[in-house]
């Protein structure tokens, strides 16, 4: 399997206990730059940008099989025996991805609003709503935003998604390959097979917006029978985002148990 060396951010004392972030679709390392220095304090923090997102190269393929593979790799290139992982939406998967498939390299595992299963939501209009975007034509973020008001009409997520804009020569590009997203849209709201992989025996956490429905107890129990299941109050699938300081509480208190 080709594997991707993948771009990262490192916060914290290289002596402490090592954490991994993973961030979600469409996401990369800068989205949890505060989370990330809140957890560096006592703990050396490496944030991944995955395959496609970020700094990071892009590739064809884009499923949790990939990306759990990139992972690996990244440990690998640093030494890393074990690790704790922090993964949110689609870095979720990954972590859990990586979970069931190395075990023995996990030291905490946290899951930020996802479950190990498949959604039915599609990115096709998102996707096809990004690609019309006029970038020759627009001069500033704030025209993109307009632009695409009416197919988003979140202003939140615009901005969010708007970050994968970069300005060279004087012009906006997408940093991110939209072909390739859409390509593989179907194996981000997805989930591998996990029929021939044994449940993660391990206690974890699972973390779930209050005003989310991605994440439900009986999703999670099959093959994370000892997860512990925590709900924010007044916080939707960007949980990190809408309740920073909770989600930061929440995490810093089960990585020190």
């Amino acid at each position: 399997m080709e594997t991707v060396a993948l771009a990262f951010e490192e916060l914290g004392d290289p002596s402490h206990a090592p954490l991994l972030i993973l961030h979600g679709f469409f996401a990369s390392s800068r989205n949890w730059r505060q989370v990330a220095e809140k957890l560096g304090i006592d703990y050396h923090v490496y944030v991944l940008d995955m395959r496609n997102h970020g700094s990071s190269p892009h590739n064809e393929i884009m499923d949790y099989v990939s990306m759990t593979a990139d992972v690996v790799r990244f440990m690998d290139e640093h030494s890393l025996k074990t690790a704790s992982l922090l993964g949110h939406s689609m870095g979720g998967k990954v972590a859990m991805c990586f979970a069931l498939n190395h075990p023995e390299r996990v030291n905490k595992l946290i899951v930020a609003d996802i479950a190990p299963v498949s959604y039915s939501h599609c990115f096709n209009k998102l996707i096809a709503a990004l690609k019309a975007l006029p970038l020759a034509d627009i001069n500033n973020r704030k025209q993109a935003e307009l632009l695409l008001a009416e197919d988003i009409p979140e202003l939140s997520y615009r901005q969010f998604l708007l970050q994968n804009i970069v300005l060279k020569d004087s012009c906006y590009h997408w940093r991110i390959d939209l072909d390739i997203f859409l390509k593989n849209a179907p194996a981000i709201i997805g989930f591998p097979d996990t029929q021939s992989v044994k449940p993660y025996s391990q206690a974890c956490l699972f973390l779930a917006g209050s005003e989310s429905s991605f994440v439900t107890e009986k999703d999670i129990k099959s093959l994370f029978p000892e997860a512990k299941l925590s709900v924010i109050d007044h916080a939707g699938h960007w949980l990190h985002v809408q309740q920073p300081q909770l989600f930061i509480e929440q995490v810093q208190e089960y990585l020190s148990q």
